[in-house]
């Protein structure tokens, strides 16, 4: 079994800043765990990525946050963090773990993604 526990989302004003928290928990067989990740979705819009980070550290950001947030991960701990500065109104949404698991089984390589959590920007 694998669950995502997501924190850190709420209400902040324009150029204010959060930190996103996602941790995954798994039971029974241990897997192994590739990318993590954070995606949004506003309102009316499509699921987009914001950043992911690989378990080797390599990162990628989408062009509209590059410089504002940062994504870092704890492999001891299976954690990965989304802190973001100068947040904006139009980053409103809801936030999305993803996180890439492999298992040794006929499992194999699956994404599993969080239940989201709201982030509000407005004054």
């Amino acid at each position: 079994q694998v669950q995502l526990v997501e924190s850190g989302g709420g209400l902040v004003q324009p150029g204010g800043s959060l930190r996103l928290s996602c941790r995954c928990i798994t039971s029974g067989a241990t897997p192994t765990i590739h990318v993590m990740g954070w995606y949004r979705q506003a309102p009316g819009k499509q699921r987009e990525l914001v950043a992911d980070i690989a378990t080797s550290g390599i990162t990628r950001y989408a062009d509209s946050v590059k410089g504002r947030f940062t994504i870092s991960r704890d492999n001891n701990k299976n954690t990965v963090h989304l802190q973001m500065n100068s947040l904006k109104p139009e980053e409103t949404a809801i936030y999305y773990c993803l996180t890439g698991l492999e298992y040794a089984d006929e499992r194999g390589y699956f994404d599993v993604w969080g239940q989201g959590t709201l982030v509000t920007v407005s004054s």
